[in-house]
């Protein structure tokens, strides 16, 4: 119930929604039951037409809506003669038909708007929560179950759990129209028939007792199904090289079988809710007959044949809105596990978070500073007590065996990871005493793999500067060496680039992000191998983009091909997570340590 309720916040404000539907499902409630009940009254019009005693009118009123409607209908049947009684009685049922289903049709709008503003809450809410997680939270998290949760199981909450919502105002009330309507007409026929209801209530509870477990563990296999197809599709030309394509399908299958026996087995219990719940009913409907019928064929009813007739009706339709219940009630444990796992997303906390008392940073002034910097992963610590200065407008790189801790070290400027002991400090302020957004507006990122969207050039170039005017990216793209192959495409700079960037060469997807760092024109820039998955023509011109992109600012390189950043002022040699040797080329090369060595050995297999 605490998730249910939970997941009917989203809905807010609920009250705008809420009261003109009730009002509209009322108002249908009343017409349709008294569609059921102009039964009797019809009855009477056309076997009842001879002359004989006049009925009084109900002592109870409308109490008694079965015995009233059945007084009018002589009344008319007086005034107006049997064709005009048949008349004027076809006409109020065709006018209560008509609008029961006005306001039925104006109530399911109402409830449809109802459902998609939540889906459109939800789904908002869930996405906004993800991107504004940290980034090392998405490291140890399956893309699939995370796409699965935002698409699916945000679905399954719309269609089971909201849905309900229709079933738990309309519904009950249309049976306590109809049971009241029962008892007006046979007190004693109505507590003897009730019965069929909490026995199917059991009956259906047992039935479906299960599914909210299955619904959880099938939403988990469909998250792991997105996951294999998403890097099915991402790595697709590794897959065929490797021969792996019959490998890849037969994992996928698998797991599709996997969730598609999962789907059987809980359509297999939905699905006997509803025969159960409609034979019970039949049942319940013959035995009255037999009984009620049997009372009237020996004259020891209190019911004439028109009165036991309509109740016959409305007693059949009572097992209705009793059904639509125990459907709910068994296709709301999808919704409620579906509900548990996306809250669960929303509920996810970032491990980074701005202090209290952050402040916004505009300038870069003085310097970069890492004071007995540690880090450490679950596995293995990665760095120890670092002790660096970046000074502003510098080049520092970054070189060393994999796994030293380079890629760490730059991902902790920014703060899209916390060190676990020491501080870093930007003109002497730690980084956690400036908010987020703040910090990110000091940097400007180029990796090695290039983060390109399915979108046009001019829209990658501008991303992150939406108010980058024509010009300004044009210039952007000059520096980078981009501008001659863009204008070569199709449509120049409002070429689509595919997936991914799929369209264009490594090296031209690589000027594309220098163009997008140039654009922003951060005063720190960070630099990830950002020409190791280059041939050598194209590592000369990205060269001599990163060149122009690195000039007056302060640049963070990370390098294996040393010939890269020999020019560096600042080369910092990392092994096992410490700084075992720090200066420029030339000194580093006099030292003949670990650098001396890295440069030979490249130099040994450039020959």
């Amino acid at each position: 119930m605490k998730t249910y309720l939970r997941l009917l916040s989203f809905a807010q404000p609920i009250a705008r929604f809420a009261i003109p539907y009730l009002l509209c499902t009322v108002l249908g409630v009343i017409f349709n039951t008294l569609n059921l009940a102009l039964l009797a009254p019809l009855l009477i019009t056309l076997f009842n037409n001879q002359a004989g005693d006049v009925m009084p009118r109900p002592e109870n009123g409308w109490l008694d809506p079965t015995g009233m409607l059945n007084y009018y209908a002589q009344q008319a049947n007086l005034h107006f003669g049997p064709h005009g009684a048949l008349q004027v009685v076809c006409a109020v049922i065709v006018s209560s038909v008509l609008l029961s289903n006005i306001f039925k049709y104006f109530s399911q709008r109402i409830m449809e708007n109802l459902r998609i503003h939540t889906l459109l809450n939800l789904r908002k809410r869930v996405f906004d929560n993800v991107m504004n997680m940290h980034v090392g939270y998405f490291s140890n998290q399956r893309k699939g179950d995370i796409i699965a949760k935002i698409a699916s199981d945000v679905q399954a909450v719309q269609f089971s759990v909201t849905s309900t919502l229709q079933v738990v105002f309309k519904e009950p009330l249309q049976l306590i129209a109809y049971v009241f309507m029962l008892f007006a007409t046979s007190v004693k026929l109505t507590l003897f028939a009730i019965l069929v209801i909490p026995v199917s209530a059991f009956l259906i509870s047992k039935i479906v007792k299960r599914l909210k477990e299955q619904a959880a563990l099938a939403q988990h296999y469909f998250g792991l199904m997105i996951s294999y197809l998403d890097e099915a599709l991402t790595g697709i030309k590794i897959i065929k090289a490797f021969n792996a394509t019959e490998n890849i399908k037969a994992k996928f299958h698998s797991e599709n079988i996997r969730y598609s026996d999962l789907g059987r087995k809980m359509a297999k219990r939905q699905q006997l809710s509803s025969p159960v719940s409609e034979f019970l009913g039949v049942t319940m409907v013959a035995i009255i007959v037999l009984y009620g019928g049997s009372l009237i064929i020996d004259n020891n009813s209190d019911l004439d044949v028109s009165k036991f007739v309509a109740y016959i009706g409305i007693f059949s339709q009572v097992m209705r809105p009793a059904k639509a219940l125990t459907d709910s009630f068994s296709s709301i444990h999808a919704g409620i596990a579906s509900g548990e796992r996306v809250l669960e997303l929303i509920d996810e906390k970032p491990e980074i978070l701005d202090a209290p008392d952050a402040i916004d940073m505009t300038d870069f002034n003085d310097s970069i500073r890492l004071e007995n910097v540690s880090f450490s992963y679950p596995t293995r610590p990665v760095l120890k007590s670092i002790n660096i200065t970046i000074p502003k407008g510098k080049t520092v790189a970054l070189v060393g065996p994999s796994g030293g801790g380079k890629s760490t070290m730059m991902d902790l400027l920014p703060r899209f990871i916390d060190a676990e002991a020491g501080q870093v400090l930007i003109d002497g302020i730690n980084v956690k005493k400036i908010k987020q957004e703040s910090l990110w507006s000091m940097f400007g990122l180029v990796n090695q793999e290039s983060m390109l969207f399915n979108d046009s050039i001019y829209q990658n170039i501008a991303f992150g500067s939406p108010g980058a005017t024509m010009e300004q990216v044009e210039a952007a793209a000059r520096i980078a060496n981009a501008h001659e192959f863009i204008m070569e495409t199709e449509e120049g700079y409002f070429s689509n680039i595919g997936d991914r960037g799929m369209k264009l060469s490594g090296g031209q997807k690589q000027r594309i992000c220098i163009a997008r760092a140039v654009l922003k024109n951060p005063p720190i820039m960070l630099l990830d191998e950002a020409t190791s998955a280059l041939d050598t023509e194209s590592e000369k011109l990205v060269q001599e983009a990163l060149n122009n992109l690195m000039k007056n600012r302060t640049s963070l390189v990370i390098a294996h091909r040393l010939s890269t950043i020999q020019n560096a002022d600042i080369i910092l040699v990392l092994e096992d997570g410490r700084v075992i040797e720090q200066g420029n080329h030339a000194k580093l090369i006099a030292h003949d340590g670990l650098y001396k060595r890295l440069i030979d050995m490249q130099q040994f297999t450039d020959v």
